[in-house]
């Protein structure tokens, strides 16, 4: 529900208001707005009338805001900003609207973006806008109407549509293991001897892998990576061995870059979720691309 009208300003008071906060001056809010100082100052004697609170502190020898106004200044930039890009979004998008998605790199890059043809395909109307994002995430830092989400259900406020476990195998170099090609290690303790590369968004990742192979393994050390591609790169040019989830580690092993560390199936660490705040639920974009996720689910589990 929108608030009545004696609470909304004008768009122009609220853009001189915030041009004043980012450059200090009415003389600089004018020529960044292409007004006059004059106008600058009208505007602002408005919305000081509409919100009946002094937003100027006119003792000063130069204009400066109050806390009052300063605050709601900061409140005004993000407002018209998001106001901003929804009118990019409706000019470059007029029939079907847009999604703002975020996605894990690894998986954005690799399992979803090939697929994301077909959905292109089957929605023209809808454009899919791709933005990357680390651990912890929160919708309350960005425009993202969805992101895809790694871990349990454990985030607060937000829908859930699961994906698929993530399936992870140990991988090398093939010139890492001290052995003839296409041998790997027989015993999971034996990874040990080897350095082992971490994903900083999941430390804990080879401690879970080794729990699972009833292997103690604690406190372990070795190379950090913000990002699973940076760590498969480490992999690759054989600086350790890496925990890389299957669509990942099949391409480079496919491609001979990368071999299996021990014979070994993948095991399952979490999985992988498409998720929403509920105030998009009903967002026709957001609705289409989860039938559509949805449909991609069934397609590989047939």
């Amino acid at each position: 529900m929108i608030a009545p009208r004696r609470f909304l300003p004008s768009i122009p008071s609220l853009l001189a208001l915030e041009a004043v906060d980012r450059l200090g001056s009415a003389s600089a809010a004018a020529l960044d707005l292409n007004l006059t100082q004059s106008a600058i100052s009208r505007q602002l004697k408005q919305l000081e009338q509409q919100m009946e609170v002094d937003l100027i502190a006119r003792d000063q020898m130069r204009m400066q805001l109050t806390p009052a106004g300063a605050s709601f200044a900061k409140e005004a930039r993000a407002i018209l900003s998001r106001l901003a890009q929804a009118s990019v979004k409706l000019r470059a998008n007029p029939d079907g609207g847009s999604l703002n998605l975020s996605i894990l790199a690894s998986f954005g890059l690799h399992w979803l973006a090939p697929r994301l043809k077909d959905f292109v395909g089957k929605n023209p109307g809808i454009t899919v806008n791709l933005q990357t994002h680390n651990l912890p995430f929160s919708f309350d830092a960005g425009t993202a109407q969805a992101a895809i989400h790694y871990g349990n259900r454990d985030w607060p406020g937000v829908d859930y549509l699961p994906l698929m476990p993530k399936h992870v195998l140990p991988v090398c170099a093939p010139e890492l293991l001290d052995r003839p090609l296409e041998r790997p290690l027989a015993n999971p303790a034996d990874l040990l001897d080897y350095p082992l590369l971490h994903l900083e968004t999941h430390p804990d990742s080879w401690e879970q892998w080794f729990a699972l192979h009833d292997v103690a393994a604690d406190r372990l050390q070795g190379m950090l990576f913000d990002q699973s591609s940076a760590m498969t790169q480490a992999a690759v040019h054989g600086l350790g061995i890496a925990l890389l989830p299957t669509f990942l580690a099949d391409a480079e092993i496919a491609a001979g870059r990368l071999q299996l560390a021990i014979a070994d199936d993948p095991v399952t660490l979490g999985e992988y979720f498409l998720v929403w705040p509920a105030e998009h639920a009903d967002d026709y974009p957001l609705m289409k691309f989860r039938d559509w996720l949805l449909g991609q689910i069934a397609a590989e589990e047939s």
